[in-house]
């Protein structure tokens, strides 16, 4: 029967010099006595799936609103996306899974509704008052928001974890920042402290295949979404070298696909040889900068899992394609502009009259910023339950 000293053994045997193992963890804010049978990044990964937060997951939105279609992604369906590649790419380094997991599965708590609308106009909203970053927010789910504890508020989760929260970025994060441009983490957010999580050094292995893993999920799923939306067209992306690629890999290994299959199965083809590159590129910089332990990976000068460049070079003309012609299509613009307006009339009639607030988000009111108590409110809302909240406010024959 596996124990949690069998469990450390097995890591020790089976993970690579440079992972992250549970014995080498700096463990949790309040101490717990860990469990007999799970490990640590085993028992976030359990907390995180149990928080109402991850639930919430299920009805806010990738790129289309929740209402447009049950089969679109939301941000469940993505988070369980990466979680999975990422599993992938952290077992053939031979990097923690269990920590790579929790971190995969925490990294879009933070979230608002309406994807990263919601996000643009929280941060605008709340510009004099310390303003909005959805990976700081999941932060303050973890640590502050979620309440489950007789002992403690939030998750309680391990100093690692945390850590991979903070440092989640990928191009799509931050303004749409390139990759390998480094962005500036505050040392506080919100009236938590973000010193202690070492803002300044790289993170982990295990967060930079989490944050590969993201972009591996956003780029595959919004080319479906995209083309059972259709939104996309499929002559057009024949013309992209990447899914010409994949397509004749399929084409060799079916002779008789057509339609939605064919589609399907170019897509998967598209993420295989991504996960692929990322393997291989990644292997090949950890022998070339002979990376030997955690240590050296925190002072390394430059993120140590990546595409190589001719990979990069085949996603960047995809990657435009997607921009020009799914996030910038005018329904999509439209989505957004309408969710913009949808959280800023929220917004300014909550602060208007504190009254209308839940009294779980009105008790708090006495002892902190009510700018701050109105933005995590909504910022927790679903796609769902912000449109019902604007029918109640704003609709005169809907019951409030």
């Amino acid at each position: 029967m596996a124990n949690t000293e069998s469990l450390l053994n097995q890591e020790e045997r089976i993970l690579a010099p440079y992972a992250m193992q549970s014995k080498m963890s700096r463990l949790r804010k309040y101490p717990e006595p860990e469990h007999p049978y799970r490990g640590i990044y085993q028992r976030d990964r359990d907390r995180i799936i149990h928080s109402t937060a991850f639930r919430r997951l299920e009805y806010k939105t990738q790129v289309f609103v929740n209402h447009e279609g049950d089969h679109y992604r939301t941000r469940l369906t993505h988070t369980l996306e990466v979680a999975q590649i990422a599993r992938s790419i952290a077992r053939a380094l031979r990097l923690n899974e269990d920590l790579v997991e929790a971190i995969a599965l925490a990294h879009d708590l933070g979230h608002t509704p309406f994807g990263h609308a919601g996000e643009e106009i929280l941060h605008i909203l709340m510009k004099d008052h310390g303003g909005f970053d959805h990976n700081l927010q999941g932060l303050r789910v973890v640590d502050y928001l979620e309440e489950r504890y007789p002992n403690f508020r939030g998750l309680n989760l391990t100093w690692e974890v945390k850590e991979g929260i903070l440092k989640h970025t990928t191009r799509y994060d931050r303004g749409m920042k390139i990759e390998n441009e480094e962005t500036f983490i505050p040392l506080s957010y919100a009236g938590i402290s973000l010193a202690d999580l070492e803002p300044d050094l790289l993170p982990l292995l295990e967060t930079q295949v989490v944050n590969i893993a993201d972009e591996i999920a956003y780029d595959n799923h919004d080319l479906d979404d995209g083309l059972n939306s259709k939104l996309l067209d499929i002559k057009e992306l024949q013309k992209i070298e990447l899914w010409e690629k994949a397509n004749i890999l399929v084409r060799k290994k079916y002779s008789n696909l057509e339609g939605k299959i064919e589609r399907i199965q170019t897509i998967r083809t598209i993420i295989d040889l991504q996960v692929s590159d990322v393997i291989i590129n990644s292997t090949k910089k950890i022998k070339e900068l002979n990376i030997k332990s955690v240590e050296e990976v925190r002072k390394t000068p430059q993120r140590i899992i990546g595409f190589s460049k001719e990979m990069d070079s085949l996603r960047e003309p995809m990657r435009d394609y997607l921009m020009h012609n799914l996030y910038h299509h005018y329904r999509v613009i439209r989505m957004a502009d309408k969710a913009r307006r949808f959280i800023e009339e929220l917004f300014n009639v909550y602060i208007k009259r504190l009254e209308q607030l839940p009294p779980s988000s009105k008790k708090r009111l006495s002892s902190e910023d009510p700018y701050r108590v109105v933005c995590d409110y909504i910022a927790g809302m679903t796609d769902r339950y912000a449109l019902e909240e604007y029918k109640k406010l704003f609709d005169p024959f809907e019951k409030v």
